[in-house]
């Protein structure tokens, strides 16, 4: 049975609504390592074309990085002048994330301050009246140093933003030039998604657990490092691709991992595919099906999707209505397909299975 969330937490999609509907708030997204909260600025900007970006890298922030005094001589006084990184003085609106704010010091912390009153200023300067101002950082429970104190705390709307489910996930990745082969890996093993948070989870050994010594762990930050090194792994012997996977996502993610990686070595290659797609040999197992769709999703062209989808019909309904979703959320493919005959055939064909 399904745990009831009851507005505990937000996805990253609805903490973004939030935001941009309340800009005059302070919005502290708090969630665990490696979930994703340092993208919205980037998901901001795509929505806000016409804001100045201000990533704001807080602990690694120095005095000096945030404003200096300047001396006026014919009035004999100073005037404190921002950095320019926070693009102030450009006098547009900004949109500034103050990334791991509960982690910085605090001379720097009382630096920024003034920037979660209403009227929000960085030294001497306001900052534009459209301007979006929001902080991230870590659960308290993580326990990798997040602090604020409670005048702080008063002044910011703090948002549980949750981790991406699998399914969220691979939305996500889909459309992010992922490696088909970790798609299909947490198409597989969706457990490897979940949160040290939810019930049940102290002996899953993929994910991020505060109470356990970890070197690595399985987050979508961490899939999108070891996609890098499975796209190359032609180029790696097996030590070395396993040694270098198990440094991105732990050692028991690598392992199962690699498992994908030898059945990619037993399916049919791309080319043995679209050139006999009738009667090249269709994989017997789930992790090389999946291995196949998520492949396809990444691959397909316009003079490839055809034969595709012909290969595809032999296989189980599950996973020809997986591929159909998949490539149809991700925008440098959709056209692909919307635009091929043999993919709106089977749409029509098979309208019960979306």
């Amino acid at each position: 049975m399904a745990t009831l969330n009851f507005g505990k937490t937000v996805t990253l999609k609805q903490a973004a609504n939030i935001i941009m509907s309340t800009p005059m708030n302070r919005y502290f997204l708090q969630g665990e390592p490696g979930i994703g909260k340092s993208s919205l600025l980037s998901t901001l900007s795509a929505s806000l074309p016409n804001h100045e970006v201000a990533y704001i890298d807080v602990p690694n922030m120095d005095l000096g990085d945030i404003a200096m005094p300047v001396i006026d001589r014919e009035t004999k006084t100073t005037a404190y002048y921002p950095n320019s990184r926070f693009k102030i003085h450009l006098g547009k609106p900004v949109i500034t994330m103050l990334d791991e704010y509960s982690k910085g010091a605090d001379p720097i912390k009382n630096m920024l301050h003034p920037m979660l009153e209403v009227k929000p200023r960085l030294a001497d300067l306001f900052l534009h009246d459209e301007s979006i101002t929001f902080l991230t950082g870590n659960l308290g429970s993580d326990g990798v140093g997040d602090s604020l104190k409670a005048h702080s705390r008063n002044r910011i709307i703090p948002l549980h933003v949750s981790k991406p489910t699998a399914s969220e996930w691979l939305e996500w990745a889909v459309n992010n030039n992922i490696e088909g082969l970790v798609m299909a890996w947490v198409d597989q093993f969706p457990h490897a998604m979940a949160s040290y948070l939810d019930e049940g989870q102290d002996t899953n050994p993929y994910i991020y657990n505060p109470k356990k010594m970890q070197t690595a762990f399985v987050s979508p930050r961490s899939l999108e490092r070891v996609s890098n090194i499975v796209r190359v792994r032609d180029k790696l012997d097996t030590d070395s691709l396993i040694c270098a996977m198990t440094g991105a996502v732990g050692e028991a993610a690598s392992r199962d991992m690699q498992a994908f990686v030898e059945y990619q070595d037993q399916t049919p290659t791309w080319e043995s595919i679209i050139k006999n797609p009738k009667t090249v040999a269709v994989p017997d197992s789930a992790g090389a099906c999946s291995v196949v769709v998520f492949g396809a999703i990444t691959r397909i062209t316009k003079d490839t999707i055809a034969p595709f989808m012909d290969y595809l019909s032999r296989f189980e309904p599950e996973w020809q209505a997986t591929f159909a979703i998949n490539v149809a959320k991700n925008p440098q493919k959709q056209g692909i397909a919307f635009s091929s005959n043999a993919f709106k055939q089977w749409v029509l064909k098979n309208e019960d299975l979306l």
